[in-house]
């Protein structure tokens, strides 16, 4: 039996288990609670993927959505931020394989290819990792522009270099 790593959303799957019937995740309270604190958010309220899979070989292709609610903090001003996430998932798992050469090339499939070992799959931490790529890492809120003003920070278009070129021009 192929051991999986400790992970905040686990869903072990076996390839023998695949068949044409759809596959539902939805993560538990303390696994939501968990993986916020993974990824510095303040809440996951839902989080819930259903993924079509399809074995060619020892490749298992994932196909479908994933669905989370979740709140985080606004980057400037700290308020809470309520977000909903729907997105396509297209997922390829594939048998870890040995780096046998110095010099490896990478083809475009090859980037989102998630490797395993043995006969399992762990499709929760797949989830996990789509979700955290769907998080907007700097959310700015309605009181953001507000929160500038009073800390007596600039716009972006009234700060950087471009602003400094052209106050050096004015004068």
């Amino acid at each position: 039996m192929t051991t999986l790593p400790v992970t905040e959303f686990p869903r072990p799957w076996d390839l023998r288990q695949i068949d044409d019937r759809p596959v539902t995740l939805e993560a538990g309270e303390q696994e939501r609670a968990a993986l916020s604190k993974r990824f510095s958010i303040n809440s996951i309220g839902k989080l819930a993927a259903t993924l079509t899979l399809v074995r060619e070989g020892d490749v298992v292709h994932a196909q479908g959505t994933l669905h989370a609610e979740i709140v985080q903090s606004c980057a400037v001003s700290g308020e809470d931020l309520p977000a909903t996430i729907d997105e396509p998932l297209s997922l390829r798992f594939a048998p870890d394989s040995p780096i046998e050469t110095e010099e490896l090339e990478l083809a475009a499939d090859d980037l989102d290819e998630i490797s395993y070992n043995g006969t399992v799959l762990d499709l929760g931490e797949a989830v996990a990792q789509s979700l955290a790529l769907a998080i907007d890492p700097y959310p700015v809120g309605p009181e953001a522009e507000r929160v500038r003003r009073e800390a007596g920070l600039l716009d972006e278009g009234s700060s950087g270099p471009f602003a400094a070129l052209a106050a050096l021009r004015k004068n």
